[in-house]
Parts: C-alpha cells; sequence; structure tokens
C-alpha cells in the first residue's frame, strides 16, 4: 500500500493530473471557509459522488471547477469509480467502505495543503 506522500508524487508524473491546480479564487475559499469546512465537504463530496457502488452518471459526476475539492478531486484520480480502480484498485460495483472513504479525504486534503505552499 503506498503512502499518501507516495501517492502524491506519482500523480504529480502523470501530465494530465499535475495539470490541476487552485487559483487565486480556490485560495481565497479556502482561507474563507478554514480547513474543517473544507474537509467536511470533501467528505459530502466524496460519500455522495463516490461511495455508492454504482454513482449516479459515473465518470462525469464531479465538475472541473467551482470548488476546490472538485479540483483535488481530479487531480489525484478520485473523480469516479474508474479512476479509483485505475489508480488505486478500489474495485467498482461495491460502496465504499467508511476507512475508503476517510483515505480518500485525506488525499484530498494532503492535496490542498500542497497547492497552499506553491
Amino acid at each position: 500500500m503506498q503512502t499518501i506522500g507516495q501517492a502524491l508524487d506519482r500523480l504529480e508524473r502523470s501530465r494530465f493530473r499535475s495539470g490541476f491546480s487552485l487559483d487565486d479564487r480556490d485560495r481565497k475559499y479556502l482561507e474563507e471557509k478554514g480547513p474543517e469546512v473544507i474537509r467536511r465537504h470533501a467528505e459530502d463530496f466524496v460519500r455522495q459522488k463516490l461511495g455508492p457502488a454504482e454513482p449516479v452518471n459515473d465518470g462525469r459526476q464531479t465538475p472541473m471547477r467551482g470548488h476546490p475539492v472538485f479540483k483535488a478531486m481530479h487531480a489525484t484520480a478520485c473523480c469516479c469509480r474508474g479512476c479509483l480502480e485505475k489508480w488505486y484498485r478500489v474495485p467498482r460495483g461495491r460502496p465504499l467502505t467508511e476507512s475508503q472513504q476517510k483515505k480518500i479525504v485525506n488525499l484530498l486534503m494532503a492535496w490542498i495543503a500542497r497547492q497552499e505552499k506553491e
């Protein structure tokens, strides 16, 4: 099993995944809301968009912009069940466990934290 740091380093080598970054509007939103609120948003998005065994509109359910967590979901390949399967070997057709959801949220928050430092 890879660590969050290893996963982020691997994602940075992907031309597509490394193309995502936070803009000034995202940074302002993060500053206004704070990490606790952003984490709750991430938990909600992961539960709704990835948690079910067969998410509605899987493969198209996560917008590319509009919220820093959406960008993080694409940057970390946590945007749909297909990407989760390809990058992390999380099988489709089964609901995500609470543990899996927490790991995804932790990865999203780590990507956001890395972006804030840049």
